[in-house]
């Protein structure tokens, strides 16, 4: 279960125009209330149906005495534009719009709402005071409609309370040569996240002062069965869980006025020698109760990460977009098996971070190759460098996004939906065969022209509508997609 992000307790407030007969609305928004428990929808009826100001000041009142941190605002006829709209001002929290559809064409005098033209003018409405709310796709429907853009919206209004209460806390700079992960955290504040900026010695002397805190042997104890025997390192069991509760301790400590916390940890080059160890297999494990710990100090990263786990309720990777798929294992493995092309693959790795639980059976603790070539003696047995949990990603459908601030300031964003292919990589790392239509494109004119960096998210199921419209929510004005052939991207060649 992920601990670190928010519960959505959701209410529902029904609007109604004057002119039109008030009970109209209100058994709609019954109705509404209905078709969500039938879904498993637990939905707050807030009984003050708003006709004016004075309405919606008491409508909003009663929603926050239940505890509501998210409102849908139903417009069960034409609704009131002023009092409707002013309930996404006075209210602290995400709000939905949505109207009635028509029900009967038996009963179209007293049974009319006219709420398709009410909702135009609630948009209209909420432009003119600068308000952001969520409006469906098609937002005008009968009960069972409403209900299920109701199931869309709290997942969507999951990752905004979330991100209204997230603290970012890094420890180290950036790597030198991966620069690729900095990015000017003026985009965090804009976005209403906050940053703690520590140095590798404020985790490393919090570390040592964990030295034989009784909590240790539990941990051990967790990971052990976690792996499963001749799956880890016994004798660097400890060390590892030292690590897990110095972090979970500073989060706790550190998280001051926020509620959710996601770290940026500098995990090389001087880590492994420092601590003793590499801290993938600890970082896979905080991700996967819902703590983002991101590599290489990439701050986007985590927070892309964050989003994932609140739109999907499960846990996430943050993967380099890292070597193509050989023409032979394709030929062997993929084509004629799958529907893609070559230029569609590509292998997601990293070192071993992605949580046990995303990967094959055969996944196990082990140590880094490449910093063991670059860290310990040439041929000698990997000592400090060990600690990264590695194994094939095990096939699932993904969607690999990200939001980043470039380096002029401005916030953007890539979202793409694909799978990780049932295909052995035969390489190192934790890794997967990844494949996304029209990747090849995608690659060449959004991640390399709006120049990205390598890292991505990876959510592991298809979930880029909600994660498009939580982009959209939050402002981001370029939001990318792998776009089909038809759509040309604007820097792609015209004539093929």
């Amino acid at each position: 279960m992920l601990t670190n992000i928010p519960q959505v307790k959701l209410g529902i407030i029904a609007v109604s125009r004057d002119c039109f007969i008030i009970s109209l609305s209100e058994r709609r928004r019954a109705a509404v209330v209905e078709a969500c428990g039938k879904s498993g929808i637990d939905v707050y009826e807030c009984k003050t149906t708003v006709e004016n100001e004075l309405d919606m000041l008491k409508a909003v009142d009663e929603a926050n005495a239940a505890g509501c941190n998210a409102l849908v605002v139903f417009l069960g006829n034409f609704g009131p534009e002023t009092p409707e709209t002013l309930i996404a001002k006075k209210f602290d929290g995400p709000v939905m719009y949505a109207a009635a559809a028509e029900e009967t064409g038996d009963d179209l005098i007293n049974g009319r709402g006219d709420a398709y033209c009410g909702m135009l003018n609630c948009s209209y409405n909420l432009g003119m005071r600068h308000l952001k709310a969520y409006i469906p796709e098609y937002p005008v429907g009968t009960a069972e409609d409403i209900a299920k853009m109701i199931g869309e919206f709290i997942p969507i209004a999951r990752t905004l309370i979330g991100l209204s209460g997230l603290k970012i806390i890094t420890f180290g700079p950036r790597p030198q040569d991966f620069f690729a992960c900095n990015a000017p955290i003026k985009g965090l504040y804009e976005l209403g996240v906050e940053i703690e900026e520590n140095s590798e010695l404020d985790l490393l002397v919090s570390y040592k002062a964990h030295a034989d805190d009784p909590r240790i042997p539990d941990i051990c104890k967790e990971m052990a069965e976690e792996m499963g025997e001749g799956k880890y390192y016994s004798e660097m069991n400890a060390r590892m869980a030292q690590l897990e509760i110095t972090l979970l301790d500073w989060a706790e400590k550190h998280k001051g006025s926020r509620k959710y916390v996601a770290f940026a940890d500098k995990c090389w080059p001087a880590f492994p020698e420092a601590f003793g160890f590499e801290p993938c297999y600890v970082n896979s494990r905080l991700v996967s109760r819902g703590i983002p710990v991101s590599c290489e100090v990439d701050i986007y990263g985590a927070l892309s990460e964050y989003i994932g786990m609140c739109i999907t309720g499960d846990t996430v990777t943050l993967l380099d977009i890292n070597n193509s798929v050989p023409a032979d294992l394709y030929k062997q493995d993929i084509e004629g098996k799958f529907p893609y092309q070559l230029t569609d693959t590509f292998m997601g790795f990293h070192c071993g971070n992605t949580p046990a639980c995303k990967l094959c059976a055969d996944r196990a603790v082990k140590y880094q190759l490449i910093q063991h070539r670059l860290l310990e003696p040439k041929d000698s047995e990997p000592d400090f460098t060990r600690g990264t949990l590695e194994g094939d990603i095990a096939a699932s459908d993904i969607t690999f996004f990200r939001l980043q601030c470039d380096s002029e300031g401005v916030l953007r964003a890539y979202v793409a939906e694909g799978e990780v292919l049932p295909v052995k990589t035969r390489s190192f790392g934790g890794i997967g065969v990844f494949a996304i239509p029209e990747m090849g494109r995608f690659y060449r004119h959004v991640l390399i022209q709006k120049r990205y960096p390598h890292h991505g998210a990876v959510a592991f199921s298809h979930c880029g509508n909600l994660i498009f419209e939580v982009l959209k929510m939050l402002g981001i004005g370029d939001i990318a997609y792998n776009q089909p052939q038809t759509l040309p991207y604007p820097t792609e060649r015209p004539f093929g």
